[in-house]
């Protein structure tokens, strides 16, 4: 039984956009793989998240494999280690620069702070990762007291028994 054809666009919701890249890009590195066993054919595939995380799939070093593919479409094949260094390092820095930026918006967001930029649908995970939040914090709170309570609790009962023992021991000696 086949499937109905799925219209092209865009998936709105984010949850389910992530769900479906995380099964699409499973397949697709799997047929990659089938294609390269099946047919002995040499696959180099590589993708790259939204969140810019990169999935690869070699059947061979990836490396000769885009040198490779270069050559063929007529590409410069630069092996000039200083320039990709250099470009490597210029993604990394704007990879940062980005998580910088997210972090910062998301740590004003949890202080109050900058609100008027979110939508009702982002105020209401906000809420809810407030909500968790304080959760956690009472229940470490009770954790913490809980085992004060135990400790003091046991202080006490040393310093009574002591206490008592103490008392006992010298009435001993005074009886005598």
């Amino acid at each position: 039984m086949g499937r109905g054809k799925v219209e092209l666009k865009r998936i709105e919701n984010p949850s389910s956009r992530q769900v479906t890249f995380s099964k699409r890009r499973n397949g697709l590195l799997k047929k990659a793989f089938e294609l390269s066993v099946l047919c002995d054919a040499e696959v180099a595939l590589l993708i790259f998240s939204p969140s810019a995380k990169v999935f690869q799939f070699a059947s061979h070093d990836i490396q000769r494999t885009i040198a490779k593919y270069k050559t063929e479409v007529g590409l410069p094949n630069s092996d000039d280690q200083g320039i990709r260094t250099m470009e490597v390092w210029r993604n990394e820095i704007d990879h940062l620069t980005r998580t910088i930026h997210d972090l910062e918006a998301r740590h004003m967001h949890l202080a109050g702070e900058n609100l008027s930029a979110l939508g009702i649908k982002d105020l209401k995970q906000l809420e809810r990762q407030l909500r968790l939040g304080v959760e956690r914090i009472r229940s470490k709170k009770r954790r913490i007291i809980s085992e004060q309570i135990t400790y003091l609790k046991r202080k006490v009962r040393f310093l009574t028994l002591s206490l008592y023992r103490r008392h006992h021991t010298n009435s001993n000696f005074t009886s005598d």
